[in-house]
């Protein structure tokens, strides 16, 4: 059972029929970096790379248990988080997490996709904030994902999202990585936000072109590296190495 022994990254998240988000990039990107991965599916989506046809959340218990299953059968070294679809799923996700406080955690916060369709249902916002965030090591909204979550317009500057951040870390969460890729100019620069702590950047090359699941990949890739004992710092400039990356070969092809 040498298997249950080797550190494990929980994914919880929804599916992707394209393949392009979702947990199939979840499990892509975790295995990449050599960790193993186990699986909490919150919904089921039927969607191509263009848009979202249908959305199936799953009974809040079913994912609570799935959860539950992958911990005790595995040696839990970080937990990734993605789409969760309902208030009610977000409620049965804390459970575990409040019993579980010794395993690091990443939220990427998916509200939307990339088409534009919800993906976390009207009102649920509010239960996240409340229920969920303050249970994490750290949680990686987008610019628009952020100005969702505080409840803004989208902020037009790096001082004004430095600004709706610190509101984030004022309604308890632990820390925040605020991505740029829906930002202008030349480098995409990335912002990770601590209590007591100097506002961090982190910076690359803005690439032409777009991808798909970059927000998956690299919640992923710094839970991935959270697993191997990294911390916190290291495992942000790593994983954003590792989008940077796969950004550039994307481009290439």
């Amino acid at each position: 059972m040498a298997l249950r022994r080797e550190p494990h990254v929980l994914v919880v998240g929804g599916s992707d029929s394209s393949g392009g988000a979702g947990i199939a990039r979840d499990i892509e990107t975790i295995s990449s970096i050599g960790v193993r991965t186990c699986l909490a599916v919150t919904a089921l989506t039927v969607q191509t790379h263009e848009a979202v046809m249908e959305i199936h959340p799953l009974q809040p218990d079913l994912v609570a248990d799935q959860m539950r299953a992958a911990l005790q059968a595995n040696k839990v070294a970080a937990i990734k988080i993605g789409m969760l679809a309902t208030a009610e799923i977000i409620v049965a996700v804390a459970a575990v997490l409040r019993e579980n406080p010794q395993v690091p955690a990443i939220l990427d916060p998916v509200l939307a996709s990339t088409s534009g369709r919800a993906l976390l249902e009207a009102g649920a916002i509010a239960v996240m904030k409340r229920n969920l965030m303050p249970l994490f090591r750290l949680v990686t909204p987008n610019l628009i994902e952020l100005a969702l979550l505080v409840g803004s317009e989208l902020a037009v500057d790096e001082d004004g999202a430095l600004l709706q951040g610190q509101e984030l870390l004022a309604a308890g969460a632990q820390a925040l990585l605020i991505k740029g890729g829906h930002a202008k100019g030349i480098m995409s620069r990335d912002l990770l936000l601590r209590p007591n702590c100097l506002p961090l950047w982190f910076d690359a090359l803005r690439l032409a072109g777009s991808m798909r699941g970059t927000g998956c990949m690299l919640a992923s890739a710094i839970a991935t590296h959270l697993a191997n004992a990294r911390p916190l710092e290291d495992s942000v400039r790593n994983g954003k190495l590792f989008v940077f990356e796969k950004l550039q070969k994307n481009a290439a092809e």
